[in-house]
């Protein structure tokens, strides 16, 4: 068994060097004369992406579209043998297509390139051979590496594989960079799960309008309460004659101050002045951090000093911001 175990993790070393040596030979030519044409093509394009390939270059071609359709690209896969059966009416003039075979030579893209070809639909293709059927037709060829594959016959998909995931992820993160897309971006395209919550800014889920419990410095002590208990938010923000935020008082402030003569007081005599404030663009991660650090319960978002919303603990626990 342990002879077993020794060989298994010789053999896992081998073929990780060998993929290794694949991305630095991949790394080394880059495909320097086309990428950025092909990155211009795609960058430029009035329709869409279209990924197509078939057998393993297929599937490395869904997580590609997936990619780049989730950071701005809109992009998505044909697959070459139903294109022949009525989806290449899925294309359009505006499209860019990119096609991947190791070989260069898969019949099943023999359809795609026609009509790509008859409709003016330009073209690139990501092969190991630029001089085969599919290197010779296409605008661009973003071209892999010349290595042998990493299994012990050197014929199931493995280097080539790799190499094309890493070329796609350098076009998906390459127009990431032209495009400046922001966490912010990247949030409206994950808004489910974990992640989504994560990347939510304080601005997509405060309370604002109406709902804000403001008033005018000046506001009598009863205005104060009334204002709080209608809310519901544990505190009252006041602005000055300006309209900016002024100062905070809480539903804590209301239990350490009570006295005889509160009820004589306005919000300027009870208020904590330069009260913690966010812009609305800070996710709610981070909102979550300040409240708990400052260990506070509640954030005004304002606007050039001015507030635009606020937000409480419990708005974003419930969007899973912890």
């Amino acid at each position: 068994m342990k002879t077993i175990v020794k060989q298994d993790f010789k053999e896992m070393k081998k073929l990780i060097l060998r993929e290794i040596e694949c991305l630095k030979r991949l790394e080394e030519s880059c495909c320097k004369d086309s990428l950025s044409s092909v990155l211009d093509l795609m960058q430029q394009t009035k329709g869409r992406v279209i990924l197509t390939g078939m057998g393993k270059s297929g599937i490395i071609a869904q997580k590609i579209v997936a990619s780049l359709a989730s950071t701005g690209t809109p992009s998505y896969f044909v697959h070459p043998a139903e294109a022949s059966h009525g989806d290449l009416g899925m294309i359009t003039a505006d499209d860019v297509v990119i096609a991947i075979s190791n070989s260069g030579e898969s019949k099943e893209l023999v359809d795609i390139i026609n009509y790509c070809k008859r409709f003016g639909i330009p073209m690139v293709g990501i092969t190991k051979n630029p001089k085969s059927t599919l290197g010779k037709c296409v605008d661009y060829v973003l071209q892999l590496p010349s290595t042998p594959e990493a299994d012990t016959l050197g014929l199931a998909p493995t280097c080539s594989t790799t190499a094309t995931l890493v070329l796609g992820d350098v076009l998906t993160v390459c127009l990431m960079a032209r495009k400046q897309f922001t966490t912010t971006d990247f949030a409206v395209r994950h808004p489910g799960g974990k992640l989504g919550s994560v990347l939510q800014t304080v601005g997509e889920i405060m309370h604002q309008g109406d709902e804000m419990p403001i008033l005018p410095e000046d506001s009598s002590f009863k205005n104060i309460i009334v204002t709080m208990s209608d809310k519901r938010l544990g505190c009252v923000g006041f602005v000055d004659k300006k309209g900016k935020l002024s100062g905070i008082f809480t539903d804590g402030d209301l239990r350490r101050k009570i006295s005889s003569d509160l009820f004589n007081k306005t919000g300027k005599d009870l208020m904590h002045p330069k009260p913690q404030q966010i812009a609305a663009d800070m996710l709610c991660s981070a909102a979550l951090r300040m409240m708990n650090e400052k260990k506070i319960t509640s954030l005004f978002i304002v606007k050039n000093k001015k507030p635009i919303g606020i937000i409480h603990i419990h708005d974003l626990l419930k969007k899973g911001a912890a």
